[in-house]
């Protein structure tokens, strides 16, 4: 599936994506699905709150199923095997339907890979059926009442708590093991990957203090520049960690819910003060020369001066962007770096 829906239109126009930890080491399990044991057996039944209401789940879950993106990697990075989760089309290396972070996991869990859901045409509802899941992990989504409630009549399902694909790392980690009974094994992981984090940030003093622009512009229309706003986990994750907000995307973020917006490129000078934009493209082609070559945008002095981190279509790197628990240790440096690199 890709997450990225906005990402998912114009991948198909353009052919380019729009649309975050090491667990310690728990007790593993090889069986998917199956709970680690049943020391969060007291905390049930539980209730979660999220945006279409409330979600009972009556007794610790023996079978985890997850739908969208990453919501699969909670369970994992606390060492549950989940029945089914997401086949994953954009950023796979080599095509098999998982990134290759969670390939590590499963092989260090000593697991097979559970059955992958395809959601390019939408939810596998049946298919989702099939694996007689306790528990449907879906805090990070963009789940409609409708394929909610469809999913709610296969199991229980936890749905996202405000904005559509606007879930943090943290709340979903927090939502996700509350459902499973590991709350507190949940909230280690959360300090975890914050240290994580703090640490690799900490190699790149420059970058703490930009302000960096997640952006899609498209190479065939230069009169739009289309960017994530403060909802989105991209740019969220940079303000969590304490980066500086542009000045354009605290403002569009103020006049909407949307995880994306674009703004005339006439309107140039709203993007003075950002010092980094980041974006989507080939890593090859010339993204960086077609933005500068533009008489409107060539006026932004971050494009003036170059300052544009260009994530490679399609690769593990891009996808592990929009941070989630295990891309994190696997390439929250690598992230970094590119950033800083391309600050000057």
């Amino acid at each position: 599936m890709n997450r990225f829906r906005i990402g998912a239109a114009l991948a198909v126009a353009a052919a380019l994506l729009l649309a975050a930890c090491g667990s310690g080491d728990p007790a593993a399990t090889s069986s998917p699905g199956t709970a680690l044991d049943d020391a969060g057996q007291a905390a049930f039944p539980v209730t979660i709150t999220h945006t279409y209401g409330e979600t009972v789940i009556p007794e610790k879950p023996e079978r985890v199923a997850t739908v969208a993106w990453a919501n699969h990697e909670v369970p994992l990075a606390l060492g549950v095997v989940p029945v089914g989760m997401t086949k994953v089309t954009w950023g796979d290396d080599d095509d098999n339907g998982v990134l290759p972070w969670v390939e590590d996991e499963l092989e260090r869990l000593g697991a097979e890979t559970p059955v992958l859901f395809d959601e390019t045409d939408g939810i596998p509802f049946e298919q989702i059926a099939d694996t007689e899941p306790d528990v449907i992990l879906a805090s990070y989504s963009g789940l409609t009442q409708e394929e909610y409630d469809t999913l709610s009549k296969i199991a229980p399902t936890v749905a996202f708590p405000g904005v559509a694909w606007g879930t943090s790392v943290n709340d979903m980690i927090r939502l996700n093991s509350t459902a499973i009974g590991l709350a507190e094994e949940g909230e280690k992981l959360i300090a975890d990957l914050d240290t994580q984090v703090q640490d690799a940030l900490a190699e790149f003093p420059d970058l703490a203090e930009a302000k960096v622009l997640f952006a899609w512009i498209d190479p065939a229309d230069l009169s739009q520049v289309g960017f994530y706003t403060s909802h989105d986990t991209r740019p969220g994750f940079l303000e969590s960690i304490g980066l500086p907000t542009p000045q354009v995307v605290a403002e569009e973020s103020a006049k909407t819910a949307e995880f994306f917006v674009q703004v005339s490129a006439e309107q140039a000078d709203r993007f003075d003060d950002v010092d980094l934009f980041v974006t989507y493209g080939d890593a090859d082609g010339d993204t960086v020369a077609q933005l500068q070559a533009d008489p409107l945008l060539s006026k932004i002095p971050a494009i003036a001066e170059g300052h544009i981190a260009i994530l490679e279509n399609n690769t593990p790197l891009a996808a592990s962007a929009n941070p989630s628990p295990l891309s994190i240790p696997w390439g929250i440096s690598d992230y970094f770096a590119l950033l800083a690199e391309n600050l000057g």
